[in-house]
């Protein structure tokens, strides 16, 4: 007698358990320590079952990013919209990106921590259009935040340019991130006996180096037109 086929959730579920479990071999043992051998062995299946889902190690590992950008976008896209202000919804999108990388660091790690491959050294590959997808989906978080800080100058008054709002999201990721690979990696435990207490004081201090730049903005805009007469 045939075997019945998988329904559609069945087969979600399948994938999303390799996903799963290749993420915890690339947690344990690292990219190169990736393989399809021994993922199988992990899920007590033959290699040739994994490549019923996923044609290529490469794949695998680019939908696990496309997965932890997509979860990302989740989390920051909700809190984003569950608040009023455009202050809060930078503030609450500011602590979901915190929150995402401490909670689900076996996803963050991969996606912005180590040394693995990215989407452009897929292309003119096979994998091309997959690594395409996952740069999409890389890069909603960012057009969010840019959307978030845009508005924060428009509600001052102040049209930023794109060069000042991406200025701003790179010491914002920049300090979110060391931050969150310090914990991570331990690092800020050999600096602070409970770091972790600390990220409500990083957000805070985050916010109000934004204020300050938008302050100093609105000065010298106020100056320049003063300087014009108008």
């Amino acid at each position: 007698m045939p075997k019945k086929p998988r329904t559609p959730q069945e087969i979600s579920e399948i994938r999303e358990r390799i996903l799963e479990e290749a993420l915890d071999i690339i947690n344990r043992n690292g990219f190169e320590g990736l393989s399809m051998r021994k993922l199988a062995a992990r899920l007590g299946v033959k290699a040739v079952t994994i490549y019923n889902y996923y044609a290529n190690k490469d794949e695998l590992y680019l939908a696990i990013l496309t997965r932890g950008y997509q979860l990302l976008y989740e989390e920051c896209s909700t809190a984003y919209d569950s608040a009023g202000s455009p202050e809060e919804k930078l503030r609450n999108m500011m602590r979901a990106y915190l929150h995402f990388g401490l909670e689900h660091a076996h996803f963050y790690n991969l996606m912005f921590t180590w040394h693995v491959p990215k989407s452009g050294d897929y292309i003119g590959t096979p994998m091309e259009e997959a690594a395409r997808h996952e740069h999409v989906e890389s890069q909603k978080v960012l057009h969010l935040l840019i959307k978030g800080v845009s508005e924060l100058g428009e509600s001052h008054g102040i049209s930023l340019s794109r060069e000042e709002i991406r200025s701003y999201i790179v010491y914002f990721w920049s300090t979110l991130h060391g931050y969150i690979a310090g914990i991570n990696n331990g690092h800020l435990y050999y600096m602070h006996d409970f770091p972790l207490n600390l990220q409500e004081e990083v957000l805070k201090n985050l916010y109000e180096h934004m204020e300050r730049k938008i302050s100093e903005r609105r000065g010298k805009d106020a100056g320049s037109t003063l300087y014009r007469g108008d």
